[in-house]
């Protein structure tokens, strides 16, 4: 049994507390002997790039061949030496022999699961997330977001580029859409695409979460891909406010990177206003739409 046997597809499960992602294979003796069924895989069950326990397997007829769903009711984390994407595990081991201090490993999200709000990113920065082990902690990007977030009450502390200058988050959550540093900060398509049962499960699994702000038009393709909804009739367009479903809500914003502040794309008055629009719908929410 062999990838090509199977569709790629992610679609997140009826209930936000279970996240669903494709596998790239699995053993044909977890497969029901029907074309459509469910069988269980035996657990820990453990991929060379990742590992899930207590995983339903749900196999949908679409034609020929058939698909595999997985149904996963814990986030998902890349394995530290994850192998998913060969051109960023190479970058990654180079940077281990030049800067043997740093990180350099798959970056986990940032803040508590029981945040309204998620902020999708790109992909940790080189000199940033990827040397202190936390999302745009130790570059530029972070000297924008952070006191951003405290602005608007999503973060406590003081921010001060370090992972343990002990900042925390309150009913926020970070992440991005690749989790590994891409070589000059740009990730390819395939490398976007290894990464997106990692956000699929973010955002399956995280209950309470009702707004979600994308920096960048790759966070918010990866967004929509991930929640397997249509990109055309959401572009991305800085300030945009879209409600996509069940009261949850993505915004836009251009990336808080040096350069676009930089060259005045972004300025913080614009980027501001984002977060300042995001706080007035999650504020104007009630109770009952606002997850357990």
């Amino acid at each position: 049994m062999t990838p090509a046997s199977f569709t790629p597809l992610m679609r997140p499960a009826a209930d936000r507390g279970r996240a669903v992602t494709p596998l790239p294979w699995i053993h044909d003796q977890t497969r029901p002997r029907r074309k459509t069924g469910r069988a269980l895989l035996k657990t820990p069950w453990t991929h060379d790039a990742w590992s899930v326990e207590d995983v339903s397997v749900h196999i949908v007829p679409r034609g020929r061949p058939a698909f595999l769903l997985l149904a996963m009711t814990a986030l998902l984390e890349p394995d530290g030496n994850c192998s998913l994407c060969p051109r960023l595990a190479d970058f990654r081991e180079s940077n281990r022999r030049s800067e043997p201090t740093w990180r350099n490993a798959p970056v986990p999200s940032f803040g508590g699961e029981d945040a309204e709000l998620l902020v999708v990113g790109l992909a940790p920065g080189l000199r940033g997330a990827n040397r202190t082990g936390r999302p745009f902690t130790g570059d530029a990007a972070g000297a924008l977001l952070y006191p951003t977030l405290r602005e608007f009450g999503f973060a406590r502390g003081r921010y001060s580029g370090d992972a343990g200058d002990g900042l925390r988050l309150v009913g926020c959550r970070i992440t991005n859409a690749v989790r590994c540093v891409p070589p000059r900060n740009r990730p390819v398509g395939s490398e976007i695409r290894a990464c997106r049962p990692f956000l699929a499960s973010e955002l399956a699994a995280l209950r309470k979460v009702r707004a979600i702000v994308a920096l960048g038009v790759v966070a918010h393709d990866a967004v929509l891909d991930a929640l397997d909804i249509r990109r055309k009739p959401f572009p991305f367009r800085h300030g945009a406010l879209r409600e996509l479903r069940d009261s949850l809500l993505l915004a836009d914003s251009y990336h808080c990177s040096r350069y676009n502040v930089n060259t005045g794309r972004l300025t913080e008055t614009m980027f501001r206003d984002v977060f300042a629009a995001v706080k007035t719908w999650l504020d104007g929410l009630p109770d009952a739409g606002r997850g357990d």
